[in-house]
């Protein structure tokens, strides 16, 4: 597996906090085949950007947290990625690591900061089998459940849309009261412009009132100035007054659409308010799925996939109608299954009485043939001593023999009285050539060697045992090549098996 030594990223979020519908599987099979690799086929949505530590997982159907994966694999980063694109991604998983029991498991894509992004339909590794049937729940509260669910999902969507209309809403009057502001602040800069003009015809005034004591001959020409500066300024005074009630118009327009800002933020915060408790019931009703849960264990798969149907509704509701057809023939299945299973049970149970009894008569012969063992070598080594005893015999006879031909090769008359037909000399065997008239317990020994006792050999290294070797201590050699896993209750023959399903265990 193309693993790193470091542990994927891995956090305490829950699934609460998960959004389950930025990655979506495809393909998913109820069950895989075990002793076979796997891929995992999954699309990488537009509402997620992929990193270089996202990884897949395969966590067992109940978790809580992206630290109980069982295994995992690094996500293949995308080689062209755009920001609006959906990109279509595939992982394969080897067989060696994959989980070998029967429960319930789903993939999970998890992404550099340990949230999880996206999880498939549960499925098995399991043998495929004709009767294939995942009880769920009853009829009616499947259908309780989807109306549930369809109510949640249409007053979640009439939210939506009120929520949208409130927000283009606001964004109307904000849009509104910007123009408004501009419009003010435009008229401030008028108002500032007149006072400015105002001041100046008050200075000019000052300088012509002051030139009036220096120019009496002008005084007609400055008084009608003055008269006329006086219209002016009486004008630029009902323009200034009408300036300002305009203004204070616009200020209370802009009071106004703020409290009318106000109100509808009260009412976005009502609506969320509202999205809030639905949100809670909607936790209850996940509540009541995990109760349905502990009392139904074949139905953990489903109850989490109602889990996340809430998240991704339109796959759900699919799964939901396709079970929804084959409801009474399951509990149908499920009913004459349970009386098979009862009868199965009935008979297994007469089975393993039979198999003790069947024990207890072997124990038995076990104890008769080990005191034959016994036996056996007890008269093994009687008719070893014999052995033993022959050969010293032979040998002394072997010595009394050359002793005789060294006296008759000394007589004279040897000759004569030795000479006897070569066919009435016995023919002596290979194992007796050194001896003169051949070897008298030469068909004992071969007697003796065809009932040597047969001999053991391990199956593992082949080493030989002779047959009276105890059977504790013939098994403890045998088990001595088994290797045991110091994590869990597996044994091994081949040792590099072995180190690779250690080395797996310490990367969990």
């Amino acid at each position: 597996m193309d693993e790193t030594l470091d542990e994927p990223p891995t956090s305490a979020v829950f699934l609460d906090n998960c959004h389950f519908s930025q990655v979506i599987f495809n393909n998913v099979e109820k069950f895989y085949i075990p002793g076979g690799d796997i891929t995992c086929f999954y699309t990488l949505t537009q509402h997620i950007t992929p990193r270089r530590k996202d990884w897949v997982g395969i966590f067992r159907v109940g978790w809580k947290t992206t630290r109980e994966y069982y295994t995992f694999m690094w996500a293949p980063f995308p080689s062209d990625l755009s920001g609006d694109s959906i990109v279509q991604q595939q992982i394969q998983f080897r067989a060696y690591y994959l989980p070998k029991d029967d429960e319930y498991y789903q993939f999970c894509y998890v992404d550099e900061e340990g949230v999880v992004r996206g999880a498939s339909v549960p499925f098995q590794f399991r043998a495929e089998t004709e009767d294939d049937i995942l009880v769920v729940t009853t009829q009616g509260e499947v259908e309780e459940i989807e109306q549930q669910n369809k109510d949640l999902v249409k007053e979640n969507k009439e939210l939506k849309e009120s929520c949208l209309c409130l927000q283009k809403q606001n964004l109307g009057l904000q849009e509104e009261l910007r123009l408004a502001q501009e419009k003010m602040k435009e008229l401030e800069g008028e108002v500032c412009f007149l006072q400015t003009g105002n001041l100046e015809l008050r200075r000019a005034q000052e300088l012509q009132a002051g030139e009036m004591n220096s120019a009496q001959m002008n005084l007609a020409s400055i008084r009608e100035q003055n008269i006329k500066l006086g219209k002016e300024n009486q004008e630029l005074q009902k323009g200034l007054e009408s300036l300002r009630s305009s203004c204070e118009k616009l200020e209370l327009e802009g009071n106004f659409l703020k409290e009318e800002t106000k109100r509808l933020t009260e009412q976005n915060g009502c609506r969320e308010s509202e999205l809030q408790q639905f949100k809670e019931h909607n936790q209850e009703v996940s509540s009541e799925k995990e109760q349905l849960e502990s009392r139904l264990k074949t139905t953990l798969d489903h109850m989490d996939q109602l889990q996340s149907q809430v998240l991704n509704q339109e796959k759900e509701m699919e799964n939901l109608l396709r079970m929804d057809h084959d409801k009474t023939e399951q509990l149908e299945h499920l009913k004459e299954e349970n009386r098979q299973l009862r009868i199965t049970l009935a008979e297994q149970k007469e089975q393993e009485e039979k198999l003790e009894q069947c024990l207890e008569d072997l124990k038995h012969q076990n104890h008769d043939i080990t005191k034959e063992l016994e036996e056996k070598n007890h008269l093994f080594q009687l008719l070893q001593r014999k052995k033993d005893e022959i050969e010293e015999k032979n040998l002394r006879l072997r010595q009394e023999n050359n002793e005789l031909l060294m006296r008759l090769s000394e007589s004279p008359d040897y000759s004569a009285r030795v000479a006897v037909p070569s066919a009435q000399v016995p023919t002596r065997s290979p194992e007796s050539a050194d001896l003169l008239f051949g070897n008298p317990y030469y068909n004992s020994l071969e007697t003796s060697a065809v009932n040597m006792p047969p001999v053991k050999k391990c199956p593992l290294c082949h080493e030989v045992f002779s047959d009276d070797i105890a059977p504790r201590q013939y098994e403890d050699h045998v088990r001595s090549h088994i290797l045991d896993c110091p994590f869990c209750d597996e044994t091994f023959e081949d040792k590099q098996v072995y180190d690779d399903h250690v080395y797996c265990h310490s990367l969990e």
